[in-house]
This record gives structure tokens, sequence and C-alpha cells, in this order.
């Protein structure tokens, strides 16, 4: 398109430089019809848009660069305009071919038959934990939580573990490095139980309190087919007026029914653990044989499940400092805490702990 086909204005007013531009608008409008390939497109913009010979071009060498200096500011405004234009509609007829071509790409056919999506299951652990965690919740109990780098003051020491204590050993406990400079309450080590959860709670929370604390814990174990390193335990702490060790057999024995089934019994036996007095081993009728004898319960018709007892009073001693409403003159309460691997090696017939922990797809399956 050359300049000679772009008529001379005869006037440089508003009235004359309307007409003209929009004889020029009306082209854009008309040549823009049908633009569906990218041929008719590219087209489209060599003859607006070309560098040599497009039509802009020669509308600016016809009307701006000749227009007088009181006529070039409106001149230009216009053709800004009109270039603006040109460009919409060569950027409009690129997403008409970007829309339809992914549309071609995302087109689905219905009558195919759909791709279902697998579905995960629940870790054998996980699920022993939180079917745990419901029969208590069902008794009145809220879940409490706790950081498993914890110091040694609320590992140990506030639950009445003394200096000289085994389980402060180097043998038993996973110690943070380079912690000799700080006092030995202060040093940081990999919680042994979920106990100092208990004595968080206390400090923070008023008697009563009934609390079911699941968490993950370690210990310097050797692995074998019955111990690993990491494991998992559920511990719950009840502090109230009048509380007795009655109403902690109650709650275990309906606790052990609701888990294993109504035909299970419990019975308790003297035991011994620093943060409670009196103390108690608890066990359950075998759940393979019924109580009859087997090699699952080494013919005695009971299986050890669990460690319970009544809150020793120096506990609240240690609490008090916080929470002054913890007097052991006027409260009691009981603990009792379980291994949830153990739990779930009776109920799914897991011989061997290091299978929980070894990611075998093929194992984690028959869970599904």
């Amino acid at each position: 398109m050359s300049q000679d086909s772009i008529p001379q204005l005869a006037a440089h007013t508003p009235e004359a430089l309307d007409a003209a531009f929009g004889a020029l608008i009306a082209q854009v409008q008309s040549s823009a019809v049908g633009l569906a390939t990218p041929e008719q497109q590219e087209q489209f913009r060599l003859k607006w848009l070309g560098r040599k010979q497009g039509r802009l071009k020669a509308v600016s060498d016809a009307w701006l660069k000749t227009a007088p200096a009181e006529a070039r500011k409106e001149i230009g405004r216009r053709f800004n305009e009109l270039k603006q234009q040109v460009e919409e509609i060569l950027a409009a007829g690129g997403e008409r071919k970007t829309d339809a071509a992914t549309l071609a790409r995302e087109a689905i056919d219905v009558t195919l038959p759909g791709i279902r999506r697998s579905q995960g299951a629940e870790h054998p652990i996980i699920r022993t934990m939180n079917e745990i965690v419901r029969v208590f919740q069902g008794m009145g109990y809220s879940v409490g939580v706790g950081p498993e780098v914890e110091t040694d003051y609320y590992n140990f020491e506030s639950l009445n573990f003394p200096p000289n204590h085994p389980a402060r050993d180097t043998q038993d406990t996973l110690q943070i490095a380079n912690q000799h400079r700080k006092p030995s309450r202060d040093r940081l080590l990999l919680r042994t139980h979920t106990s100092p959860v208990q004595i968080r709670t206390m400090e923070q929370q008023p008697p009563p309190i009934r609390i079911i604390i699941p968490g993950k814990v370690h210990r310097n174990d050797a692995a074998d087919a019955t111990h690993s390193p990491i494991f998992h335990q559920v511990e719950g702490l009840c502090v109230d007026t009048n509380i007795t060790f009655s109403d902690l057999k109650g709650t275990l024995d309906h606790a052990m029914k609701a888990f294993f089934g109504s035909a299970v019994k419990t019975r308790f036996f003297p035991s011994f653990f620093p943060f409670t007095e009196p103390s108690a081993d608890v066990q359950i009728s075998c759940i393979f044989c019924g109580g009859k004898g087997c090699r699952k319960c080494k013919h005695s018709g009971w299986i050890e499940l669990l460690g319970c007892g009544m809150v020793d009073p120096t506990i609240f001693g240690f609490v008090q400092e916080k929470q002054p409403a913890y007097d052991p003159k006027k409260i009691s309460g009981f603990a009792f805490g379980m291994g949830v691997e153990r739990i779930a090696m009776m109920k799914y017939g897991i011989s061997d702990i290091g299978q929980l922990y070894s990611g075998d797809v093929r194992f984690l399956e028959s869970f599904a």
C-alpha cells in the first residue's frame, strides 16, 4: 500500500478529521472480518502495520508529518486511537486461536469410562492411635499435644525422675549434642514418653482436667522384632477432686472393652513408676484364645498391655509453682500410658515391629 492511496486532507478542522479517520476505521473493521487462520491474521497485520508499506505508515507520512504544527497534536491522538484499534483486533484474533486450540486439546469424550483415583488408607499405627483416642474422647477426654524435643526438666525432673535414675542415661535417652554448658534441667533431648505434655497442660490449665496424649517418642533401643528407637504412645491424665483408684480401674476397663470387645476382662498387678503411687500394670484377657491359654499369651490367658497409677503428690508440687490450684491436699488424679505399636501388632497379627516402618507398599496395602 503506497502513500498515494491515502487521500490528502482538505482541511484540519475537527469535522474534516472526524470524516477522514472515520473512513479509515470503517476500512479496518471491514478488513477484520473473517480472520480465522494465522495466514489471514498475518495479511491483516502487514496491510495495516507493515513497516514499509503498511497503511498506518502511509497515514503517518501523508497526514501527520505534513500537518501544520497546531494540528499535529489532534491528528496524533486520532492516529494512536486508530493504531490501538488495529492492535486490539489482532490480539482478539490470537486469543480466539489460542482458545480454540486449548479447547481442542482439553476436549473430553464423555462416553469413555472415567479414571478412578485410587484412595489411600491410614497407616496401621495411625489407625490404631486414632481408634484409641476416639474411645477416650467418647468419655470426655480432650487431646493434648507437645514438642518432641524436650528439656530435661519436663521429661525427667518434673516427673519425679531423680538425677541418678537409669532412664536419664545416654544408653536409654537420645540427647541433643553440645548441651553440656547448659544447666541440667535446660538440656535438650528427644522425649522418651509423652508424659511431659501432662506437666505442660497442668501448668497451663487449672483442674479439673482430662486429656489423652498421642504422640511419637524416642529411646536409644536396639531394633529387633519388638523394639524400635522410634515408637508411639498414648497417655492419659485425669485430675479432679475425689479421684480414686476405682475411677482408674473403671475407666481402663471400659476403654479396653470398647477397643477389644465387651468380652475382654482386665486385671491389675502392683508395679512401680516414679510419677505414680500406687502404680499398676494392666493385663487383659487374651483376645486370641479368650483366656484359655495359647502361644500368644504364653499359655497364661492374659496379655500385659499398659501401665497406670495414681498421680504422685510430688508431681503436683512441681506444677503448683505456676498453678496453685493443684494442691495435693485437695485434688487427686490418675495417669496411664500404652504403646501403640504393641496394640497394633496384637490387633493385626504383625510379628515384627520393623514392618510398620519399612515403607513396604505390599505390606501396607493389606490394611487398605
